[in-house]
């Protein structure tokens, strides 16, 4: 593991996640301490699906969108922390002492911090927490395992860039 410091655009972000629009949860990396920390940024806008649902009038950001963009930027981590990035996708295992403490909406930036706890082979259990300039949003121990990405099946087309 290398201790340099990086950030990651949209396009490196692409190349190591396998979402897309609109589950696509993280919009930039401002560093990257291999196996020991991230930092993530999430730019909310009124224009994600989910807010014509949650709530009309109030739009809220759902919590389980939050832990899952906190998901995301730790399997960026654990990923970034590996020899081989090519190949490797991050699964989510579960999540202990979730906690949201402040709504989050359009206009937010939601800063995604993300410190290695523990690390098992290729299980990760992090630590999180979602801000909004000093307030706090939410925190969460977040688990992941990084896996080799399955092939696709036969015949079965699973990104929008190869449909052509």
């Amino acid at each position: 593991m290398s201790d340099s410091v990086m950030a990651l655009n949209i396009q490196e972000i692409l190349e190591i996640l396998p979402h897309r629009y609109p589950f696509l949860l993280v919009d930039r990396i401002l560093e990257v301490e291999p196996g020991k920390r991230i930092v993530g940024i999430k730019n909310v806008t009124i224009n994600e699906p989910f807010f014509t649902g949650h709530f009309p009038g109030f739009p809220i950001m759902p919590g389980v969108l939050l832990i899952e963009a906190m998901a995301q930027v730790g399997g960026i981590l654990a990923i970034c922390s590996g020899q081989d990035k090519t190949g490797r996708i991050p699964y989510f295992m579960g999540i202990d002492r979730a906690r949201f403490r402040n709504p989050a909406g359009p206009g937010d930036t939601l800063v995604i911090t993300l410190t290695t706890r523990n690390v098992r082979g290729s299980s990760w259990k992090m630590e999180g927490e979602i801000h909004v300039g000093e307030k706090r949003i939410c925190e969460a121990e977040i688990m992941a395992m990084i896996r080799p990405a399955p092939l696709p099946a036969p015949g079965r087309v699973y990104s929008a860039e190869a449909k052509g």
